[in-house]
């Protein structure tokens, strides 16, 4: 008799996660700023006992051009064993990989090779006509099937939302929400799965972000300010929190992996009073969710003349926190400074009162800041998107943000790094910096670990 078990990198609990093989392969996601190149999915080597240990050792072009390849995923995970909707005999093999300018979402099998491959493109128009979306952003693995944000409407600006697609077939079933109440606006998603929570929140419109930050629109206070409370059962909208129209931009959301939880924390990109950058917490307080701003990372003064046109009027380089992630035990919050270069660690041992530990510089509009393996290497971009190993011992970054933001906020250009940091010492690991050439001229933004990372699973067991 033939038993089906289930895939063993999927994991019941945290504690189960955290105990697993280290991962040996990175995936990450290269585009290229001029579009008249094809954007690739690179593969990086992340065993220590390897000859090739940090260096690039598996590429696959995408078909086309103009994709601007952004948030990625896993077509399952984790929350394939929970009980409400389980899917054990599903495998994680396939990443979901949406193009942010050209609206189409890729398929890419991962088992049994390096270089991943190619199986099927959903295209705009599919996205479009059957979910009424476009501009996918974020892709999460979860009950019932996959689930995929997209910032714009079909043939119109808004409002943004979630799609869902089938597990196995990858075909758009349709619009996730059934009573979308106000909100308009969207970027990230996340869920309290044990609890029928799906937490939201915004950034922006297509025309409010694909040609870089608009200053009008920025001072008027018109960028995404709200956390939106939905049923995740029932796809229905419960409450809307507002931060305060100055805190522009809460963009990514990390809730606990403990699934007896109800909190999470989200970055908050700047302050229009300020400057300033900020982590908030949402929590539950009776039966109504609340958030309260619990770390406060101020600009930091700088010249006129070492600042791009957007900055020189304020005299100050602003943190910028574009990313942040919870280690899978919940102990230590990662903050990157985008525009400072700067990758902040904290304890979140109590949510309500994190702690500085651990701070890296690399990069920064006006730093500069070198890599220890190469310190006469002055670096751009900064420390931007942060992925944490399943049992939290390391973490890396990559350098880009967004095409058309990177050219503002770096005018002379953003290159393409990729960084390690141990996260118990915190400091960087001089064997691991691929950069330049390494990415063949391409600029580099999310990475996925192999069998899951601290952002990509959700559990159900405690």
């Amino acid at each position: 008799m033939t038993l089906w078990t289930p895939d063993p990198t999927f994991y019941p609990s945290p504690r189960d996660a955290a105990a697993a093989a280290p991962e040996k392969l990175a995936y990450v996601a290269a585009f290229d700023r001029s579009a008249e190149r094809p954007d690739a999915l690179a593969v990086l080597d992340t065993d220590p006992e390897s000859s090739s240990y940090g260096q690039v050792v598996g590429w696959t072009d995408l078909p086309y051009t103009g994709d601007e390849l952004h948030h990625f995923g896993w077509n399952a995970c984790s929350s394939a064993l929970c009980p409400s909707a389980p899917h054990p005999h599903v495998e994680r093999r396939y990443l979901i990989v949406p193009g942010l300018r050209s609206s189409r979402i890729y398929v890419y099998d991962t088992k049994g090779r390096v270089s991943p491959e190619l199986v099927k493109v959903v295209e705009a128009e599919d996205l479009g006509k059957r979910a009424g979306y476009s501009r996918p952003h974020t892709v999460h693995c979860g009950p019932e099937g996959l689930y995929v944000s997209a910032l714009g409407g079909y043939g119109e600006e808004g409002p943004g939302g979630i799609a869902i697609l089938d597990h196995t077939s990858f075909e758009v079933l349709g619009r996730w929400e059934t009573d979308r109440g106000p909100q308009y606006l969207a970027y990230d998603f996340w869920w309290h799965i044990n609890h029928d929570v799906l937490v939201t929140s915004e950034w922006g419109t297509p025309s409010m972000i694909e040609d870089g930050v608009v200053g009008e629109l920025l001072l008027g206070r018109k960028y995404g300010h709200r956390l939106h409370f939905w049923d995740l059962r029932r796809r229905r909208h419960v409450q809307e929190v507002d931060l305060g129209d100055q805190y522009q931009m809460p963009l990514e959301l990390r809730p606990a992996h403990d699934p007896t939880k109800k909190y999470g924390f989200v970055g908050v990109v700047t302050s229009v009073e300020d400057l300033s950058a900020s982590v908030w917490l949402w929590y539950e307080e009776g039966s109504r969710w609340a958030v309260r701003k619990v770390v406060d990372i101020p600009a930091e003064p700088a010249s006129p003349d070492d600042l791009p046109d957007v900055l020189k009027p304020f005299g100050a380089v602003p943190p910028l926190v574009t990313d942040i992630d919870l280690s899978v035990d919940d102990q230590r919050l990662y903050v990157s400074c985008w525009g400072t270069g700067e990758l902040k660690q904290f304890d979140v041992s109590d949510p309500f009162k994190p702690v500085e530990i651990g701070s890296v510089r690399l990069g920064g509009i006006v730093r500069r800041a070198a890599h220890p393996a190469a310190p006469g290497e002055p670096l751009a971009g900064g420390p931007q998107m942060v992925e944490v190993s399943r049992d939290g011992r390391r973490v890396y970054v990559t350098n880009s943000l967004y095409g058309s933001w990177d050219d503002q906020f770096y005018p002379d250009g953003v290159g393409a790094w990729m960084a390690k940091v141990d996260a118990e010492s915190f400091t960087l690991d001089e064997r691991f910096f691929p950069h330049g050439d390494d990415f063949r001229g391409l600029r580099v933004h999310q990475t996925r670990l192999q069998g899951g990372d601290a952002s990509s699973d959700s559990y159900c067991y405690p």
